[in-house]
């Protein structure tokens, strides 16, 4: 299709226009502010990844680069149960779309499901992964609710990966306590998709 083949001429420097603004974030999360932004390498990627994770790995598995940009509250009056304190996008490069399927697949949710009861580098434990249905996104989709505790408590992440040719679009919002946001989330993953579209077709 027209849209799959664009995303061919994309390069890297086109990921930064792809992660949405404070404008283009859901009227829910409009009191977060941006706290980071950034390219995302390989080698960052493995950094922060799960244990075992190696540029090498993520290299062999199709993935070029990415760009990420968080938005969060760090107000201690913020924390409350229920409270959803940070929301990023991140968009992904890879090589072709079939990588993007893969990665989504055997290295997002297979990463997570098989270190369900581990340490993270962050300190605090996996304690739990479900996969969701996302509903609305252009081509495949998935996404995970993920439980994790540690001494500050709960915080529960409601992630979706979808593919857009051979980009990778990921939304991710983090909630205190233990607690679903996928209709929150899909708001999130849905602009992010619709900013994607606008850059891969020219109007971004």
């Amino acid at each position: 299709m027209a849209l799959e083949r664009a995303t061919f001429a994309i390069s890297e420097n086109a990921l930064e226009l792809m992660a949405l603004d404070k404008p283009d974030l859901p009227s829910e999360l409009s009191g977060l502010r941006m706290i980071r932004e950034g390219a995302l390498s390989n080698e960052a990627m493995a950094e922060h990844g799960f244990p075992g994770n190696t540029p090498e790995r993520l290299r062999g598995a199709g993935r070029i680069s990415g760009y990420n940009r968080e938005f969060g509250e760090t107000s201690s009056d913020a924390a409350r149960d229920g409270f959803n304190f940070v929301a990023a996008t991140v968009a992904h490069l890879f090589d072709n779309p079939d990588t993007v399927s893969s990665w989504m697949t055997d290295i997002f949710i297979k990463d997570f499901e098989s270190n369900v009861g581990e340490s993270l580098s962050s300190g605090q434990q996996l304690i739990s992964v479900s996969r969701l249905e996302p509903r609305g996104f252009f081509d495949e989709a998935v996404a995970l609710k993920v439980l994790q505790g540690g001494q500050a408590g709960l915080m529960s992440s409601t992630v979706i990966d979808f593919r857009v040719g051979r980009i990778l679009g990921v939304a991710f919002t983090g909630t205190l306590g233990d607690h679903e946001r996928l209709d929150l989330t899909t708001q999130l993953g849905l602009a992010l998709e619709k900013r994607i579209v606008q850059v891969v077709l020219g109007g971004g």
